[in-house]
């Protein structure tokens, strides 16, 4: 489901990023194949220092079909920034991939709360975020970072996931699954 960015993922996608539905919504936007090679080379290199968390998402076959990364991080906190390739939409990959990449961050590193800035005109994005059931709007309780992204016009929604709500909804989920097998 998750790997660690790789650079001969690069071309696979590229080809995805490139498509017109998912390339204005893509953070790293990357024209040509060099651009998305250096980018690529970039993020591998800010995760070792520590400044970015970084995976490919895959499907059943290992396919690399989109990436999730957590960038900006600060004082127990970061940005999320995730893309799904066209083929790919609706199927559930992009929910999947989020809980894994959740447990992973909130398991082996400091962060407390992931954040998600989406534009106001990303609907798609909006109403995924919206299904996921630990997401939280985070206009009024993290006013000042809301402020922060809308600086100059408010153009961006604010979604947080924080370690306690991911933590009780798994918890949650994992003991609803127990019962299910008691009773069957």
């Amino acid at each position: 489901m998750l790997k660690k960015r790789d650079l001969q993922d690069v071309p696979i996608l590229f080809e995805l990023l490139s498509h017109p539905e998912v390339f204005p919504y893509v953070r790293e936007k990357a024209t040509t194949i060099d651009r998305f090679y250096f980018l690529t080379k970039q993020a591998i290199e800010a995760e070792k220092t520590g400044q970015m968390i970084s995976r490919t998402i895959t499907d059943q076959y290992n396919k690399p079909i989109g990436m999730i990364s957590l960038y900006n991080l600060t004082d127990n906190y970061g940005f999320l920034a995730t893309w799904i390739g066209r083929p790919y939409f609706r199927k559930g990959y992009n929910r999947l991939a989020k809980e894994h990449f959740f447990k992973e961050v909130f398991k082996t590193t400091s962060i407390d709360t992931i954040f998600m800035k989406i534009r106001k005109t990303n609907i798609r994005s909006s109403k995924a975020a919206l299904k996921i059931p630990y997401v939280t709007c985070g206009k009024v309780t993290y006013e000042k970072v809301y402020e922060q992204i809308n600086r100059k016009e408010y153009i961006y929604d604010l979604f947080a996931v924080t370690k306690t709500t991911f933590y009780s909804y798994i918890s949650t989920k994992e003991n609803e699954g127990k019962s299910d097998e008691r009773v069957i």
